[in-house]
């Protein structure tokens, strides 16, 4: 009691500043973290004594400043201070890598490999520092064991975030050969990593070709089928990546995707980010006439692009406008029925409005498109009533006859234009079984993770 009062009456002094940061925490429970033995290094400032003693922990090196009252009265304080990778020698850089490369000790390898995945989460710098770790991580890859497989392909994941260098890397260690065994596993945490990983790799553009060859590509449609929500998200996102490359878009199309699109436009919301990747996937497509047969002969089809181009996203509703645009101009003669068929003129209205400009341009172009009759008409039906009235005007005589005339045609003009209407309205509002679940569909949402 009399220590502690004398420490109470001692005046307490005031931080310097590098050591007074809003991260500082002033509390004496720190006290209880200090490993044995700390590294202990003495400093002075003024007439007070500090011991700073740095302890490692699994994931973090802690800095604590601490006091012992020793043999004279002072007033200590103890302060927690977080630092990045560097601080410590069990996560340097060279430390870690040297571990992943000692083949007898599978724990350390594993514990290595998890230290690395936490430096590089969100760290830039750590991703460029551990850079030469990629080749052992890849190598784990191999090994019989799940907890390693698992440990490496999350380390080499976070390696690959934001980083082109690694990721060029990581493609040519020979990474691809395990990540697409892994897409077939049937255990979903490992699938839906490596889907991840492919997802990484693919946004490289120097790769692209190497991974649409690897055999992923029939193992992401398959995933369309039968994987987890996020593993569908992902797989639909890696085909996205890779669909920008014409051998690659040709290995998508051989995979037959285009049911398994289609599905997943019916069962998730219109404006989800889900369905603006899927709906860009089949514009893509569509450039093979095999995917518009596809997509014509899959049940409610081209109703479930008709719905996105009615209540998409702006960049969904432009990929839809453009998938039915394309369809159009392939065969019109064809396809110009089965789109009008699912009531896509009120939409296509609405889009010339509001959509973007693209949008508004592809819009335009299919209105004409769909309104013009596609069979060559005889040669007299291509003048205008306006002309031929013309020609009947200009053999009347006299004032009043010729007024007549001009009125009889701006009748006629008239119900030209209102039967015209009522044609489309007609056509836009045929009513579909399926009409009825649009509600319900846009109401299933696809649920992520």
């Amino acid at each position: 009691m009399k220590n502690r009062k004398k420490q109470i009456n001692y005046k307490s002094p005031s931080l310097p500043p590098t050591l007074s940061s809003h991260n500082c925490c002033l509390t004496p429970r720190h006290r209880s973290h200090v490993s044995s033995p700390p590294y202990v290094i003495f400093s002075s400032f003024i007439y007070y004594y500090y011991i700073i003693i740095i302890t490692t922990t699994q994931h973090k090196t802690n800095l604590f400043i601490s006091s012992h009252l020793i043999s004279y009265p002072r007033y200590f304080f103890s302060l927690s201070l977080s630092t990045t990778v560097g601080g410590s020698m069990d996560s340097h850089p060279c430390h870690l890598t040297t571990v992943l490369h000692d083949h007898t000790n599978l724990s350390s390898q594993i514990g290595a490999a998890k230290e690395i995945r936490c430096l590089t989460k969100t760290s830039h710098r750590c991703r460029r520092q551990f850079s030469a770790a990629i080749g052992p991580l890849v190598s784990m890859l191999s090994l019989q064991s799940y907890d390693a497989n698992e440990a490496a392909l999350l380390a080499l994941l976070n390696l690959a975030v934001k980083d082109e260098t690694n990721k060029i890397s990581i493609v040519e260690a020979g990474a691809l050969g395990p990540i697409v065994s892994f897409l077939q596993s049937m255990d979903l945490n490992l699938q839906e990593h490596a889907v991840a990983a492919i997802v990484t790799l693919s946004a490289s553009p120097v790769k692209k070709l190497a991974i649409g060859a690897s055999g992923c590509i029939p193992c992401l449609v398959n995933i369309l089928n039968r994987g987890s929500p996020q593993a569908k998200m992902d797989a639909i996102l890696a085909l996205s990546n890779l669909s920008t490359e014409p051998d690659n878009l040709t290995l998508i199309m051989q995979s037959n995707p285009v049911p398994s699109l289609v599905n997943i436009l019916k069962t998730s919301k219109k404006s989800s980010k889900i369905t603006e990747r899927c709906i860009s996937v089949l514009e893509s497509l569509v450039e093979f006439e095999d995917a518009i047969v596809s997509l014509t002969t899959e049940e409610g089809g081209v109703l479930a692009v008709v719905e996105v181009l009615e209540s998409g996203s702006h960049q969904s509703r432009e990929h839809a406008v453009g998938t039915l645009l394309t369809m159009c101009q392939t065969d019109r003669c064809k396809y110009r029925e089965p789109i009008l068929k699912e009531g896509v003129i009120p939409g296509l209205l609405e889009l010339t409005v509001q959509g973007t400009l693209k949008s508004r341009t592809k819009a335009h172009t299919l209105l004409r498109l769909l309104r013009e009759s596609p069979y060559r008409r005889p040669e007299f039906e291509s003048e205008t009533l306006e002309t031929i009235l013309s020609n009947i005007v200009s053999q009347i005589d006299g004032e009043e006859q010729c007024g007549n005339a001009k009125k009889m045609l701006a009748e006629m003009v008239q119900v030209s234009m209102e039967q015209s209407l009522r044609h489309l309205q007609q056509r836009a509002l045929v009513c579909n079984p399926s009409d009825l679940s649009i509600t319900a569909s846009c109401a299933s949402e696809v649920s992520l993770k």
